[in-house]
């Protein structure tokens, strides 16, 4: 199976709203998907009304991922959750009060995160309590910048209490 990349630029309002094939009806499922994975206020965090979009869609027409402005806002996994960019990340910072989706780390891990290397456990100084393994985090500096996004290997309960072993597998960091 051939899996080819259809674009797609969305704006709102989108004149076709009523079509079941709308690309604007795409971004408001996907604020729904953001909502529910990241909680209340991460769709319109990630999809603002007042933005363009360009959804690049599988060769059955599955959105698969998400700019605007050249950047990667998410993708959008088979499994139907979000594998955030930096560029979406950067938006759920601004967008979600803390410590919402948040692993923080201090200046001792600092420069490895920003590379894109993986969080130990012993480096966090703080973590979201909601967080399981599995869930799509937002690696944060005391400070409040951020530094990566990746998938949590712990629960949160599990990073606080372990000195060893990985609490984030990077995906990417700022400086990738």
């Amino acid at each position: 199976m051939s899996d080819e990349s259809v674009s797609t630029a969305v704006s709102e309002p989108d004149t076709n709203a009523n079509s079941d094939s709308s690309p604007a009806r795409d971004i408001g499922a996907l604020r729904i998907i953001a909502d529910y994975q990241f909680g209340g206020g991460a769709g319109l965090a990630l999809f603002p009304t007042d933005q363009t979009f360009d959804i690049r869609r599988s060769s059955g027409g599955r959105p698969r991922q998400v700019y605007t402005d050249g950047s990667r806002l998410v993708s959008y996994g088979v499994d139907g959750r979000f594998t955030l960019g930096i560029a979406g990340g950067h938006r759920l910072l601004a967008g979600l009060v803390a410590p919402a989706n948040r692993v923080v780390v201090d200046d001792e891990s600092e420069p490895f995160v920003r590379d894109g290397k993986n969080t130990f456990a012993k480096f966090v100084s703080d973590v979201d309590p909601g967080i399981r393994p599995g869930d799509e985090v937002l690696v944060v500096h005391e400070r409040g910048d951020l530094l990566a996004v990746g998938r949590a290997e712990l629960s949160a309960d599990g990073i606080v209490d372990f000195d060893t072993g990985m609490a984030v597998k990077v995906r990417e960091g700022v400086d990738d």
